[in-house]
């Protein structure tokens, strides 16, 4: 790097502008002439052969005795014979130590039957004629029924009163049930 200020110059030298002594030597021309020469004779003896011999190599004869066993195998026999195994003192009935029931799941206590069910009813309206008592038109169901006051439309409920926008249900118990006009409700019933 150089830097100028006026008429006087000042120079500084970063690292990478000086060389080394090793890089000095490696760069000279008689390292490179000793490397030279040194690839030179190297190529030359293994050229020539000059440093050695190669090793005898003959052909092995057939007529030699296979080598005996390592492991006496005849005697392994007798180690794993059913005679060599401990006999159990008493065959008992007990179960196997290792079979468990923990991880088994108790089956739940069945619940008992249902006593009620559920129905969909609809108040549809009613209609009178003349001087005739009213008659409410009910949906249970997938089923219309037509039914006066007083009268049976599904197990243990009956027709109060129809109205114009509303119709009381009552069962056995005195306890009513009050449908608005086309409005789906349900309601339990006992089962037959």
């Amino acid at each position: 790097m150089k830097f100028g200020f006026g008429c006087r110059r000042l120079v500084l030298f970063s690292g990478s502008d000086m060389i080394s002594p090793l890089l000095q030597a490696i760069r000279s021309r008689w390292f490179s002439i000793g490397v030279h020469v040194g690839l030179w004779c190297v190529l030359y003896v293994a050229v020539t052969h000059l440093g050695g011999k190669t090793p005898d190599f003959r052909i092995a004869d057939s007529s030699t005795v296979p080598s005996p066993d390592p492991v006496p195998v005849a005697k392994m026999a007798s180690l794993f014979s059913a005679g060599q195994w401990p006999s159990p003192e008493a065959v008992t009935n007990l179960p196997n130590p290792f079979f468990t029931t923990h991880f088994v799941p108790v089956p739940s206590p069945t619940p008992p039957a249902p006593t009620t069910r559920k129905i969909e009813v609809t108040y549809q309206g009613f209609f009178q004629t003349g001087s005739d008592i009213k008659h409410a038109i009910v949906k249970v169901g997938d089923s219309f029924v037509t039914a006066v006051a007083g009268a049976q439309i599904t197990t243990n409920l009956f027709v109060a009163e129809p109205m114009m926008q509303k119709l009381m249900l009552t069962n056995l118990a005195a306890q009513t049930n009050l449908l608005l006009l086309n409005a789906k409700q349900d309601i339990e019933v006992p089962i037959k």
